[in-house]
């Protein structure tokens, strides 16, 4: 610059990322399906078309998380630890029981805040089956808080799929989602994402779903769009 002062430079570095994708759930009479797709990109760019985003946690918990894709898997593993039985059963150990969706969402909760101060950057969804064997699906910000939905959907395509959640399940009329059958929230599911590919360019691929009944968590892979 002129009269040889230079101007001072910015210099910032953020430890986040976003690397896209969508998650949903929906919650029935007896069962909850949660699905992920598998792109994971970064800007233009894409880091890889097989990147899970929804994790087991038990026989009738699921987790999905969007966001960055390294906080989403270390968040699902720090759950793995507390509840599974290849890292101590330590919640088993404790209460002789298999934990339950509400105790795993509110575990969930606590592990977010927890991190409140240097927070994951996730958007998670918890779905499963509550202590009735009614569905039931749980969203959450960054530092923990968490709400119970019918259904919900997270992500880099949340403002597309929400709408059409709302329209075809029905947020607030939580009887007409106990009326959807298994096959009729599978077709949804499968629509809403087809629908999001064409208008995101941060989801596609693949749609990895999660259906939780009485029975366990059945897991179903669907191929999307991969332009």
């Amino acid at each position: 610059m002129a009269d040889g002062i230079s101007a001072p430079i910015e210099h910032r570095y953020s430890p986040y990322t976003d690397n896209g994708g969508t998650i949903l759930a929906i919650a029935g009479e007896d069962f909850c399906v949660i699905a992920g797709d598998t792109r994971q990109s970064e800007g233009y760019s894409i880091n890889t078309r097989y990147a899970p985003k929804v994790f087991k946690m038990s026989n009738n918990s699921v987790l999905a998380n969007s966001g960055f894709h390294a906080d989403g898997v270390t968040l699902a593993k720090q759950l793995d630890q507390r509840i599974q039985e290849s890292t101590g059963e330590w919640y088993r150990h404790a209460h002789e029981k298999d934990m339950s969706t509400p105790a795993f969402a509110q575990l969930l909760a606590t592990t977010l805040y927890g991190k409140r101060f240097f927070p994951y950057y996730t958007f998670s969804i918890v779905g499963g089956l509550d202590k009735e064997g009614k569905g039931c699906v749980y969203g959450y910000d960054p530092v923990g808080s968490f709400e119970r939905y019918t259904c919900r959907a997270a992500g880099s395509a949340q403002n597309l799929i929400q709408p059409f959640l709302d329209s075809q399940v029905g947020i607030t009329a939580v009887n007409r989602a106990e009326q959807l059958s298994l096959v009729s929230v599978i077709r949804i599911v499968k629509d809403a994402f087809t629908s999001a590919t064409e208008r995101d360019i941060y989801t596609g691929d693949f749609i990895e779903m999660f259906i939780i009944t009485q029975e366990g968590v059945e897991t179903q892979l669907h191929p999307l769009k991969r332009d």
